[in-house]
């Protein structure tokens, strides 16, 4: 794996040193150009995918064709239709590259096999809590806070973020329209 450093950042140091040559077949690098899908709707999604480089939405287009972005996912974030990946079934929801990106990807069979070999359990456990805990914050934000809040929280938890995604797809990620953050950004 020569692209690992991250990687190794990440989840290697939750294992022996001796281990990490034989966790590294498990990974499946890959890249993908800009605008790029990884997971389209009806996909079956046989992989959880680490992010090296680059930046991928997450997003369910509802039955007006209108596109509602769950999350974004950026360097050392994992991301999928984790719903679709942990029942092995179809995806509702479309994984798409925002800029172009390199990542890792993990089978499920694989993804078993690492959690139950190399005692990964609560590296992902964490990983799922921290995930979960992120999106009741931002449900309860879409819910109670006006959208000049869901921009400053936004803003203040993700500075670096604001800088790399189009103002249209923040509208989209917040709730508004794209006048609204028009006004807002001012």
């Amino acid at each position: 794996m020569d692209h690992n450093i991250s990687l190794e950042n990440d989840i290697f140091r939750h294992i022996p040193l001796e281990q990490h040559i034989a966790i590294q077949q498990y990974f499946t690098y890959k890249t993908y150009r800009k605008d790029a899908f990884i997971i389209q709707p009806n996909d079956l999604v046989k992989h959880l995918y680490w992010i090296q480089s680059g930046l991928v939405k997450l997003s369910y287009e509802d039955e007006n064709c209108r596109e509602h972005i769950l999350s974004f996912a950026f360097e050392d974030w994992w991301e999928t239709d984790f719903s679709a990946f942990y029942h092995q079934t179809r995806s509702k929801l479309y994984l798409q590259c925002l800029e172009p990106t390199a990542l890792y990807a993990l089978s499920y069979a694989d993804y078993q096999r690492i959690v139950q070999q190399y005692s990964l359990s609560n590296y992902f456990l964490q990983k799922s809590i921290n995930g979960h805990i992120a999106n009741q914050h931002r449900i309860l934000s879409l819910l109670t806070d006006s959208p000049k809040s869901r921009y400053e929280l936004f803003i203040s938890s993700y500075p670096a973020l604001v800088q790399r995604i189009s103002k249209t797809v923040l509208a989209q990620y917040l709730g508004v329209s794209r006048e609204t953050l028009s006004r807002i950004y001012k």
